[in-house]
């Protein structure tokens, strides 16, 4: 029989290893599972992605795009008269109002790195992609100090079920900023 060609297999298993870590949490995440949610053997899993820490590489990277592109989108870091701390709480209320099940999900991989010594380095790439552009507004130690509080922000939004209040986010923002 002959092997059938499929460019897109590689993304499809990609894509259904976020949509099983969005529906069974990263317990439920296997290569059987995924090959299921994919619809392809399940050697069309292992032969893409040798381990699980591999897949999980490559679900972080596409899940860690959502920030990114709320932030590249608006591009309003670029000016020079914008107030950040405002656009920061902004943005974070905009991604926060989006897709609750996305961003539950990269915080889930992100936070996966704890044990996980593979996803460290793409969690760290995407703190770092966040800290370039704040670091161009601000200096790189309150830049850092930016990103770990709106990732505070964000983990105790998710983690409580409290409201996202845009208006303390940005008082805070902008204390820190000071």
């Amino acid at each position: 029989m002959a092997r059938r060609y499929d460019p897109e297999r590689r993304q499809r298993i990609i894509d259904a290893a976020i949509r099983v870590v969005g529906a069974k949490g990263l317990a439920g995440l296997s290569h059987r599972s995924v090959a299921a949610e994919a619809d392809v053997p399940l050697g069309s899993t292992t032969y893409h992605f040798k381990t699980l820490d591999e897949l999980m590489v490559a679900a972080l990277r596409q899940a860690n795009e959502g920030f990114a592109k709320v932030l590249a989108a608006h591009g309003a870091l670029e000016d020079p008269h914008v107030d950040v701390a405002a656009e920061l709480a902004a943005l974070i209320g905009e991604w926060l109002a989006g897709d609750r099940t996305g961003v539950e999900l990269e915080y889930e991989l992100y936070l996966a790195a704890l044990r996980r010594p593979a996803l460290r380095p793409v969690a760290a790439q995407w703190v770092e992609s966040l800290v370039d552009p704040l670091a161009r507004r601000t200096d790189p130690v309150t830049a850092r100090a930016l990103v770990a509080l709106l990732d505070g922000i964000c983990l105790q939004v998710l983690l409580t079920g409290t409201s996202y209040d845009e208006g303390c986010a940005r008082e805070v923002l902008g204390r820190v900023m000071r």
